[in-house]
């Protein structure tokens, strides 16, 4: 059986070669796709592959980033305003339960119903 700490390593020694190997085979789908569309649309010129990497690692760095989803703590505004504001998600779900749990059967079923009445039809207050 492999050695746990083994695996490890060959997972930190593998990552940058997959990284490396992928971010190339990026650059030739951006070569792919520029020199396939925008040529013919846009009147650009043709780009070369190392133009196309090039182009790849700018915009991941403009507008990507390179830490991955997993590093972001706050996956949009509205979840970072109610964190700084308001309650946090688990105490909202949280709230939502007791709440639920509290109801008598006849609150839940003319909650259910308001609930799919407002599905049907805008709100008034727009």
């Amino acid at each position: 059986m492999m050695n746990p700490q083994n695996r490890g390593r060959r997972f930190r020694l593998a990552l940058p070669v997959f990284i490396l190997i992928a971010a190339l085979a990026f650059g030739a789908i951006v070569q792919w796709l520029w020199n396939a569309i925008l040529p013919a649309a846009a009147n650009f010129n043709p780009i070369s592959y190392w133009q196309a990497v090039g182009l790849f690692v700018l915009c991941k760095v403009l507008f990507g980033g390179f830490r991955g989803p997993g590093h972001h703590p706050y996956h949009n505004k509205w979840e970072r305003f109610n964190r700084r504001f308001g309650r946090g998600r688990r105490e909202e779900i949280l709230a939502w339960k007791n709440k639920w749990m509290q109801m008598t059967d006849e609150e839940r079923i003319k909650f259910r119903q308001e609930m799919w009445n407002r599905r049907r039809k805008p709100p008034e207050n727009i």
